[in-house]
């Protein structure tokens, strides 16, 4: 029976506690608000990753790639400008739906009424938000937990670590990945806890707000996936066809992946299949082994969407009314922090918990937005992953690269040999990849 129960899968244990949570409220609402603490704990436990996490993914993204970045110069800036306008979609398709939708109107996040007037006077302006992101100290900035401080001063000391030779080079550059290596698995042990985090959080909000909370984190769910669909039509289908990638080549390459990473809502689960799968479809081993796992740091479109939808869904239910250049500002930042995120399940919710914070809007949003948060990583863990091996096919087309499939790795993908009997993908280097 105990092992049985071991063998349940994270994700399954999260949607148990959401319906746990949902009773409690129903049934219980005096002792369900008190349950509160729980989900404050795991709040904090989040915030606790964001430096660590950020400040050494970054350097090691940066600085990991060493002499291999004159090399591959050419790639590198063409994949960065694809990256950039690409996620730059994502986060309009998002901020239009999420303002078309307005999943956030009428949840309650408890906020007082003052609490809702100093958030309309602490709103960044153009010239503070750039001020800001420039930190007095290291240390300030990440005892306050500043994002975008941290993210500035990361790329700059990653740059200059570039430019450094010998063992100096290394030992920062090891010990860079060790602490991610260690903030990674520090991050899983916390995800331990998120059923009772997750479990509580909704089960106060239902507590607080009634069962009719749940409507509107339905409709933010459902906005969320809406918005996905529209993604993939609107820009991922127009470039495979505009960059003449073989549809049916491609979407027979990548199903497997993509099942594994919306199943395990992790794609460092489906990073080894979906190199392996690229490769096999005809992209080069160079551009595989650059493009996937640069664009696991650069290039999640799936969870720069789903930051957008968020990030205004937790000021709608604040009653934080924003103007479209605030929207825009906190859009800026998002891509900015988005960067950095690691390869664990649900990390989208450092960056939210980070972006949150800096613009001075409630943390307890990410308490509601946890209880559906397994829903939505399914969906954009795997649009990460679609939209990484499509810009690997992208690029070696761009570099006139694309060549012939190999066979016997497809026929591994379906069944018909054991994927054991196919040589083993590239090794990559740099930075661990990213998901939500």
């Amino acid at each position: 029976m105990i092992r049985h129960i071991r063998r349940i899968p994270l994700t399954s244990w999260i949607l148990i506690s959401m319906v746990v949570g949902v009773i409690i409220g129903v049934v219980n609402p005096t002792f369900a608000v008190k349950l509160a603490p729980l989900s404050t704990m795991f709040l904090r436990m989040i915030s606790s990753i964001i430096v660590p996490l950020i400040f050494c993914t970054l350097v090691v993204g940066i600085a990991g790639h060493g002499d291999d970045m004159k090399r591959v110069g050419r790639l590198a800036f063409k994949s960065i400008v694809y990256f950039e306008i690409v996620t730059s979609l994502a986060l309009v398709i998002g901020l239009v739906a999420v303002n078309l939708v307005r999943p956030g109107d009428g949840v309650s996040l408890a906020a007082s009424t003052d609490k809702v007037k100093d958030l309309a006077k602490n709103a960044p302006t153009g010239t503070s938000f750039l001020e800001h992101l420039v930190p007095k100290s290291f240390f300030e900035a990440a005892a306050n937990n500043e994002v975008l401080q941290i993210v500035f001063f990361a790329v700059i000391f990653a740059v200059a670590l570039s430019k450094v030779q010998g063992k100096s080079k290394e030992v920062v550059l090891s010990m860079c990945e060790g602490v991610a290596d260690v903030m990674f698995k520090f991050t899983m042990m916390v995800m331990r806890f998120a059923p009772f985090g997750i479990g509580a959080a909704i089960a106060v909000a239902v507590g607080k707000s009634g069962v009719g909370v749940l409507l509107n984190l339905g409709q933010l769910v459902l906005t969320l996936y809406g918005a996905l669909i529209v993604f993939f039509l609107l820009v991922l289908l127009p470039v495979a066809l505009l960059f003449r990638v073989p549809l049916r080549r491609f979407v027979r390459a990548v199903r497997s992946p993509a099942l594994i990473a919306f199943s395990t809502t992790s794609s460092e689960a489906a990073l080894p299949l979906a190199m392996q799968s690229m490769e096999a479809i005809g992209v080069p081993r160079r551009i595989v082994a650059f493009v996937m796992p640069t664009g696991y740091s650069f290039n999640l479109d799936g969870s720069t969407l789903y930051l957008a939808v968020a990030s205004i869904f937790v000021a709608q239910a604040a009653n934080h009314p924003m103007m479209l250049k605030d929207q825009l500002l906190m859009m800026l930042a998002l891509m900015i922090t988005s960067k950095g995120v690691a390869a664990v399940p649900r990390a989208s919710l450092v960056i939210l918990a980070g972006t949150l914070a800096t613009f001075k809007l409630p943390l307890e949003g990410v308490a509601i937005i946890l209880g559906v948060d397994a829903l939505m990583d399914m969906a954009r863990t795997s649009t990460n992953l679609v939209g990484n091996c499509l810009a690997t096919v992208v690029m070696a087309r761009w570099e006139g690269e694309f060549s012939e499939p190999q066979p016997e790795v497809l026929l591994a993908q379906e069944g018909l040999l054991p994927i054991e009997s196919v040589p083993p993908g590239p090794r990559t280097s740099g930075a661990a990849p990213a998901s939500s």
